[in-house]
């Protein structure tokens, strides 16, 4: 049974206060009531699940085996949950979800159907009023925002789309009764990892599927299939393993990492490393070689194998070409797909080139590109997301001397570790911009970001402590020091979403921190050195 607002009694004063109820905002909540604290959560949604909420579109999956991409804070919980696929689908996802709030019992502190309008910091009583769309406001010492980083949609502006006369659809807001496309002539617009998802589900249901594709992506068979229980068994019994080796490694998890030079290698050994690759399918082909993501030749050698395997599996040449990447293989996230390529094999399914000529405008009946207007019954948006900060910028954040985050960050996001921002005390953010976050395994980044806030909160509990903020000078450190990282890659040399490229009028920042271990290992430090980089005082 979920809370609503409306009927929601009882006291507005909290020790903390988290802002969504994703895979961040329910272990910031078991972590919290841990120590003792009065928590609640609020969630726009009348479920929770985060991104695995909204995104139910055909074929939304985990691009992480379900194994990996699962919380690692309870090992009765690693043993008692029996994954069915090596990458999980979104209902399991979902199912996972309130198996896990049952089990930890923490509906009851979360309040569903709460959008937060403002979150704003009282300087005389240090505590952050925070306040919904409807109803009461309240207050807590420690505001929370576990926002995620794709989770505020981008739906870009199409002249005449309020015309359109049939059905749309984003991706990411997805109806919770689903969609029927038998028998229709159907849009999707993008080509991006949503679109990887649901092109080959919805060309099998629909009478005529018509693509709109700016930018093709690097995609690689996920290779998906059931688990057996030998494969579960062995990987329950491995998981303490497993997961420590996971943290080690660059991104968060395993990927095989090899740790080889493609420079030092034969092309005979670069071929094979790229077959292999190949056969284990996803995202592994991160760990091909360790120079990746380093050396542009290095990486032109690996796309162009990569290119190659889409054109063997795509008949039409010239849809073949349009089908293949142009970019540096990885600076973008690499999708994983089940014969999305081989889709466009299909006679109902049409690939529409709108790189050089952008679609016009939406008709009553249709996508008019040019002169020509391609009609179709209902529209399907894969337009992405505001990433990692758009959730954050929707909410009114404001701080000391009523600085609006939105304000600050209008040049780009600046914080301290992706975890806090100066001039906002006791405002906490989980996976933010300048964290590993969306290159790494979220769950694993989100378990570190929560309890090194828990970790904090108890500590300045324990010393009679009431604030905690990042200085100035720390954050600018940080800040440089994310960009300098960043820029040693070729992560930031093609118009992605880490830099937020796909939002018109968006600074063009890489926000992302690149390396889970050199991040894990700066936070500790912090903490060593008593928290350096942040003020602590009594108020």
């Amino acid at each position: 049974m979920t809370v609503d607002i409306k009927t929601a009694q009882g006291t507005t004063d909290y020790n903390a206060i988290v802002v969504g109820a994703g895979f961040a905002g329910l272990y910031m909540l078991h972590r919290l009531r841990s120590s003792g604290l009065k928590v609640r959560v609020l969630e726009a949604g009348n479920g929770a699940g985060g991104t695995w909420f909204w995104n139910r579109y055909p074929g939304a999956r985990c691009d992480i085996e379900s194994t990996q991409y699962s919380y690692q804070f309870s090992s009765e919980l690693e043993q008692e949950w029996n994954w069915s696929e090596r990458y999980a689908a979104q209902p399991e996802i979902l199912k996972y979800v309130e198996h896990v709030i049952e089990r930890f019992n923490l509906r009851d502190d979360i309040q569903f159907n709460t959008r937060v309008e403002s979150a704003v910091f009282d300087e005389a009583s240090a505590r952050w009023v925070v306040t919904p769309t409807e109803g009461k406001a309240l207050t807590a010492q420690f505001c929370i925002m576990a926002t995620g980083c794709l989770s505020s949609t981008n739906l870009p502006h199409f002249e005449g789309l309020e015309s359109f006369k049939g059905a749309t659809y984003h991706t990411g807001q997805w109806p919770q009764q689903g969609v029927d496309f038998t028998g229709l002539r159907v849009a999707v617009i993008g080509t991006g990892s949503s679109a990887v998802q649901s092109i080959p589900i919805i060309a099998e249901e629909c009478k005529q599927l018509t693509v709109f594709q700016r930018t093709p992506n690097y995609s690689i068979p996920a290779y998906n299939a059931p688990l057996t229980d030998e494969e579960r068994d062995r990987i329950k019994a491995n998981y303490p393993a497993i997961r420590e080796f996971g943290k080690r490694q660059f991104l968060a998890y395993d990927l095989q990492m090899n740790e080889k030079l493609a420079a030092d290698a034969t092309p005979e050994e670069i071929r094979a490393e790229c077959e292999k690759r190949w056969r284990l399918g996803g995202l592994y082909f991160y760990g091909a070689f360790a120079d990746l993501l380093l050396d542009e030749q290095v990486n032109q050698t690996i796309a162009d194998f990569v290119r190659d395997k889409i054109k063997e599996k795509v008949k039409d040449p010239v849809v073949a070409d349009l089908l293949t990447p142009k970019s540096i293989f990885g600076c973008k996230r690499i999708c994983a797909d089940t014969n999305y390529f081989e889709t466009f094999n299909r006679d109902n399914v049409l690939l529409v080139d709108v790189s050089k000529e952008p679609i016009a405008e939406i008709t009553p009946t249709g996508v008019r590109v040019g002169d020509r207007v391609y009609e179709v019954d209902a529209i399907v948006f894969a337009t992405g997301f505001d990433a990692m900060t758009g959730a954050l910028n929707r909410i009114d954040i404001r701080g000391r001397g009523d600085l609006a985050l939105r304000e600050k960050w209008a040049a780009g996001p600046r914080t301290y570790l992706g975890l806090t921002t100066a001039g906002f005390p006791n405002l906490f953010t989980i996976s933010g911009p300048g964290s590993p976050s969306v290159l790494t395994c979220m769950i694993t980044s989100i378990e570190q970001h929560v309890e090194f806030i828990g970790d904090t909160i108890d500590h300045l509990r324990a010393k009679q402590l009431r604030l905690i903020e990042a200085t100035e000078d720390a954050e600018e450190a940080w800040v440089t020091h994310v960009n300098e990282v960043a820029a040693g890659t070729l992560l930031n040399s093609c118009n992605s979403w880490y830099l937020g490229a796909n939002i018109p009028g968006k600074r063009r920042v890489f926000m992302p921190y690149v390396g889970f271990p050199p991040y894990v290992e700066k936070c500790n430090e912090v903490v060593a050195n008593d928290y350096e980089g942040f003020r602590l005082g009594a108020a």
